[in-house]
C-alpha cells in the first residue's frame, strides 16, 4: 500500500514494500529483480518513482523505457518500467530474457488486467527468479498514518473513519478526499459527503472507461448485487465478456473486489454521468430485475434519488412498495403513489401501506374510497383498514363492525377483540380448525385468536392464562410483525395486562422485544414506548418515563387519540410523583382534552385511573365523574373482572384521599377487599388500601404498614410502596416507629435507609418528612416560596419582612427537620407541601358508623 503523503515528504507504505525500498537504499548496487502489481490507485506508479528516484540519488543510471531486444540494456542500468500490461508482446518478451538472465537490476509495474499470454509470462519469472510486492488497500491505521501528514488534518478518530469508510482505502481516493479537507480550514468537524471539488476530480477517470465500462459502473451504483448473467443482459454481452468488462473497472481501482463501489466512487459515478444514460440504465436494469423475480427496490431507489421515477413503470413502483412496506411503510406510500400516478389503479395495499406508516388520515381516506368503488377482494382489505384505523381512534363500535363485515378469522377474532374492549360479551367458542373459508392459518390469524381468547380469559378466567396466551401471541408475530396491520399489539395488551396484575418485569420483557422486531411497525411503535414509560413511572422512574414520554412524542406525527390520552395521563403522573404542581396545572387541560377524544374502554382505564388522582390533586375530580361513571357501568357490563377493576379502584382510592372523601375511599376499600383472593396483585393491593385508610385515621401500626408497603413495591409499585411508608411515618407520634418507616421509604425509594447505616439518602430521593404541623403558618408561607425559586429579599418583600428573618426561619426548618444541606431540605419540604392530603393530617379521617357514613356525615343528614 502506497501513496504520497499530503504534504509531499513521504509515502505510507506496508511492510513489504517498504524493506524493499530500504534495502535498494542501503545497497543500490545489489542485484533486484522486482515485480508490483496492484490495481489503479493503489500507487504503483508513485513507488516505482521512488524507486527510481533513489537510484538516481545514488548515481546509478535509470531508464524507464522497454526495450524490444535484451542485449540492447546496459548491465549497469536499472530498468524500471510501468503499465507493462500495455506493452506489447516483443517488449514483454525481451524483459522476460532479462529476468532470467539475472544479470540485471529490473523493476516492472503492471496492472492484474488485462492479461495478455506475454504479461503472464513475465509475471511467473518474476515470481519464480525474483520478488513481486502486492499493493492493497489502506488499513484505517495507514489512513490515519496519511492524514497525519497535514497538520490540520492530524489524527482526528471522526475524520479518519470518515475518509476510510468513503474511499474503502483506496490511496488514490485517500489522496483526493484529503486534499479536499484540507480546503475546509476553517469549518471543524466532519462533512457529511465528500466536496464537489473532490467529485468532479474523478472525471477524467471516467471519461478513459469505455462505454460498456460506464453502463458496467452504473449498474453497480445502483447499489444491487447483480449476478453476471442480468449484467450480460443489460450489456448485450456473452458472459466471458462481462468478465473481461468486470476485470476492467477492478483494475482501474474503481471496483471493489467485492463488487461493490466504494461510497466516494458511487458518488462520482452517479453525478457525473449524464442523466439520461443512467437513467436508461437504471429503468432497464428495473425492468430484468421484475422479470427474473428479483428485488428492485433498491435500484428504485437510486431512481427516486435522481428524481427519474416519472419514467419508472407502474407495476415496477408497486413492485418496490411491496418490498418497502415491511422496512419502510412510509416509502412504500410513496412508492405507491407514484405507480398509481403512473397509471395503476389504486389498491387496498396503499392504504395498508399508509396505515402502518401511522398516516391514518391518509389510511382512512383510501379505504374509505376503495370501499366505495372498488372490487370485492379490494373491498374487504380496505374495511380491514379502516377498522384497524378506527380502533387506535377510539371508535371501537364502528371498528368491531367494519371488522365483521370484511369477514375472514383474524378480521372475526379483531372484532371479538374490540367487542371485549368496549364491554360487551363475546361468546367463547372457536371456528374449527379446518375451517378454509377466512383462508390459511397464516401467523396474522393464530395471533389475533389468541389476542381475543388472551382477553376474554383476562375477564372471565384466571389472569396466568390471559398473560400466557397474550405473550404467546407476541411471540408469534415477532419474526414478520412489521408488516402486519393490528387494532392493538399483542405486546401491548400482554403488558396491559400484565399491569394490572402486578406482572411489571414480564410486561418490561415482552415490550422490549416488541421494540426490537417492530410489531405493527410504526403504527405501534409509539404505543410501545409509551407503555415503557407508564411502567417506569409506576416504579417511581420518573426520569426514565419523562425520556420514554419525549421518544415517543417527537415521532414526527401527532399523536392518535389512544396514545395521546397515554401520553398526557403519563406527563400528569410524572409530575405528581415529582411533587411539581406546576406541571400538573399545564397538564391538566391537555389530559382531560385527550380523554374527551377517546371514549373509555378496557384498554384506557390505566390514563383514566391516573388523571382521576391528578384532578383529585387539583380539585376537579368532578370533571371526570362521567367518564368514571362510563368506566364502572363498562366493567359491571363485562361482570366487574377483577384484573381489570382493581386498578382502578386503586386510582379511586388515592382519587378520593386527595379530595377528602372518607366514604368513598372506603367503598373502593371494601371493593379491593371483595376481590383480594383473586391474585397476588388484588391481594397485595387490597392490604395497603385498608393500611392506608388506618393511617389516615390516625392508626399506625408499622408492622402491618411495612409489610403493605414491601408487598407493593415487590409489586412493582415501588413509588406507592415507598409513598405509603412516608405518610405513615409523618403521621406517628412514635419516634422509634417514625424512624423505621422512613427507612422504609428510602429503602422501598431504592437508596441505603439513614437510621443505623450513617447515610443520608440523596435529597432527591428523599420520599417523606416529619410531620407537617411541625411547620409553623409562617414556614410553611416561607417554605412555599423558597419552592417557587425566590430569593430571600424578594420572600422578604412579599410577605413584608426582612431578608435576614426569611434566612433565620429557614436555618430553623432545617434544624428542626434534621436536614443535611439545603438540597435535602429542600426536597422535604416539597413533600410536605405538595400533598394537598396534609391538612386531613392535622386530625384523623372520622371512623366509619355502622351504617358505613361518617360522623360528620350523619350530622349534615341529620341523623
Amino acid at each position: 500500500m502506497i501513496m504520497d503523503s499530503v504534504a509531499g515528504h513521504r509515502l505510507v507504505l506496508d511492510r513489504r514494500p517498504r524493506a524493499v525500498l530500504d534495502a535498494v537504499t542501503a545497497a543500490p548496487a545489489a542485484p533486484l529483480v522486482l515485480g508490483v502489481t496492484g490495481l489503479g490507485g493503489h500507487g504503483r506508479s508513485a513507488y516505482l518513482q521512488e524507486l527510481a528516484r533513489t537510484y538516481r540519488q545514488a548515481g546509478i543510471t535509470v531508464s524507464e523505457s522497454a526495450p524490444d531486444q535484451p542485449d540492447a540494456v546496459d548491465p549497469d542500468t536499472v530498468l524500471v518500467i510501468d503499465d507493462a500490461q500495455s506493452l506489447d508482446d516483443v517488449r514483454l518478451r525481451a524483459l522476460r530474457h532479462l529476468v532470467a538472465a539475472r544479470r540485471h537490476r529490473l523493476v516492472v509495474g503492471y496492472r492484474p488486467w488485462p492479461r495478455p499470454a506475454a504479461l503472464v509470462e513475465l509475471a511467473a519469472a518474476l515470481r519464480r527468479d525474483g520478488h513481486l510486492v502486492l499493493l492493497t488497500p489502506f488499513t484505517r491505521e495507514q489512513t490515519a498514518d496519511y492524514l497525519a501528514c497535514a497538520p490540520e488534518l492530524g489524527r482526528q478518530p471522526e475524520l479518519v473513519d470518515f475518509v476510510h469508510a468513503q474511499t474503502c482505502g483506496v490511496p488514490r481516493d485517500v489522496e483526493r478526499l484529503a486534499r479536499g479537507l484540507r480546503g475546509r480550514e476553517g469549518r471543524p468537524g466532519v462533512p457529511a459527503e465528500p466536496s464537489r471539488q473532490v467529485i468532479l476530480e474523478f472525471g477524467p477517470d471516467l471519461e478513459d472507461l469505455a462505454p460498456d465500462v460506464r453502463r458496467l459502473l452504473l449498474a453497480v451504483a445502483a447499489g444491487v448485487p447483480l449476478p453476471v448473467d442480468l449484467l450480460g443482459a443489460l450489456l448485450g454481452r456473452e458472459l466471458a465478456e462481462v468478465d473481461e468488462l468486470i476485470g476492467a473497472t477492478r483494475a482501474a481501482g474503481l471496483l471493489g473486489a467485492d463488487g461493490r463501489l466504494a461510497p466516494i466512487v458511487r458518488r462520482a459515478v452517479t453525478a457525473l454521468s449524464p442523466a439520461t444514460e443512467r437513467s436508461a440504465v437504471w429503468l432497464r436494469l428495473t425492468q430484468l430485475q421484475l422479470a427474473r423475480g428479483g428485488p428492485v427496490l433498491p435500484l428504485v431507489r437510486s431512481l427516486l434519488a435522481a428524481g427519474a421515477t416519472g419514467e419508472c413503470p407502474a407495476p415496477t413502483l408497486a413492485a418496490a412498495a411491496e418490498e418497502a412496506l415491511a422496512g419502510e411503510p412510509a416509502l412504500a406510500v410513496e412508492l405507491f403513489a407514484a405507480a398509481a400516478a403512473a397509471g395503476r389503479p389504486a389498491t387496498a395495499r396503499q392504504a395498508v401501506a399508509a396505515a402502518l406508516a401511522g398516516d391514518l388520515d391518509l389510511a382512512l381516506r383510501l379505504a374509505d374510497r376503495l370501499l366505495a368503488a372498488a372490487p370485492p377482494a379490494d373491498q374487504a382489505e380496505a374495511a380491514v383498514v379502516a377498522a384497524t384505523a378506527l380502533a387506535h381512534r377510539g371508535q371501537g363500535a364502528r371498528s368491531v363492525e367494519l371488522y365483521r363485515w370484511s369477514g375472514g378469522a383474524s378480521a372475526e377474532a379483531f372484532a371479538a377483540l374490540g367487542a371485549l374492549a368496549v364491554g360487551q360479551q363475546v361468546d367463547g367458542a372457536q371456528p374449527p380448525a379446518d375451517d378454509r373459508a377466512g383462508g390459511p392459518p397464516t401467523l396474522r390469524h393464530s395471533a389475533a385468536r389468541l389476542m381475543a381468547d388472551g382477553i376474554r380469559d383476562s375477564v372471565a378466567g384466571p389472569p396466568t392464562a390471559a398473560l400466557s396466551t397474550l405473550v404467546q401471541a407476541a411471540a408469534l408475530l415477532e419474526p414478520a410483525g412489521r408488516t402486519v396491520l393490528l387494532p392493538d399489539s399483542p405486546a401491548a395488551l400482554a403488558a396491559l395486562t400484565a399491569v394490572h396484575c402486578g406482572e411489571l418485569d414480564i410486561a418490561e420483557g415482552v415490550l422490549d422485544r416488541a421494540v426490537t422486531s417492530g410489531i405493527g411497525g410504526p403504527l405501534l411503535a409509539r404505543r410501545h414506548r409509551l407503555l415503557q414509560g407508564w411502567i417506569a413511572m409506576l416504579r417511581g422512574r420518573t426520569g426514565l418515563a419523562a425520556d420514554h414520554l419525549a421518544t415517543a412524542a417527537h415521532g414526527g406525527r401527532p399523536l392518535e387519540s389512544r396514545d395521546l390520552l397515554f401520553a398526557t395521563a403519563m406527563q400528569l403522573g410524572v409530575a405528581r410523583r415529582n411533587s411539581d404542581l406546576g406541571g400538573l396545572q399545564r397538564g391538566w387541560g391537555p389530559a382531560l382534552e385527550a380523554l374527551v377524544r377517546h371514549p373509555v374502554d378496557l384498554f384506557t382505564l390505566l390514563p383514566l385511573g391516573e388523571l382521576a388522582v391528578a384532578g383529585a390533586r387539583l380539585g376537579h375530580l368532578s370533571r371526570l365523574e362521567p367518564y368514571l361513571r362510563e368506566a364502572r357501568q363498562l366493567l359491571a357490563r363485562l361482570g366487574d373482572p377483577p384484573l381489570w377493576s382493581v386498578p382502578l379502584h386503586w386510582s379511586g382510592l388515592h382519587a378520593a384521599i386527595l379530595a377528602e372523601q372518607p366514604a368513598a375511599a372506603d367503598e373502593h376499600v371494601a371493593a379491593l377487599l371483595d376481590v383480594a383472593e383473586h391474585n397476588r396483585y388484588a391481594t397485595v393491593v387490597a392490604a395497603a388500601a385498608g393500611c392506608w385508610v388506618q393511617v389516615l385515621r390516625g392508626t399506625v401500626d408499622p408492622v402491618r404498614v411495612e409489610a403493605a408497603a414491601r408487598g407493593l413495591h415487590d409489586a412493582g409499585l415501588c413509588w406507592d410502596g415507598a409513598r405509603l411508608a412516608g405518610q405513615a411515618a409523618i403521621r406517628t407520634s412514635d419516634r422509634r416507629a417514625m424512624t423505621t418507616l422512613l427507612d422504609c421509604a428510602r429503602t422501598l425509594q431504592g437508596r441505603p435507609g439513614g437510621a443505623g447505616t450513617g447515610q443520608r439518602p440523596p435529597a432527591a430521593d428523599v420520599v417523606a418528612g416529619p410531620a407537617p404541623h411541625r411547620l409553623s403558618d409562617r414556614e410553611r408561607e416561607v417554605a412555599e416560596l423558597v419552592l417557587a425559586g425566590l430569593t430571600y429579599r424578594e420572600i422578604g418583600d412579599r410577605l413584608f419582612i426582612s431578608a435576614k428573618t426569611v434566612e433565620h426561619h429557614v436555618a430553623r426548618m432545617r434544624s428542626r427537620l434534621d436536614c443535611a444541606n439545603r438540597a435535602e431540605l429542600l426536597a422535604l419540604l416539597r413533600t410536605i407541601l405538595a400533598d394537598r392530603s396534609d391538612s386531613a393530617a392535622r386530625q384523623p379521617w372520622p371512623e366509619r358508623s355502622p351504617s358505613g357514613s361518617s360522623p360528620r356525615e350523619q350530622r349534615e343528614d341529620g341523623r
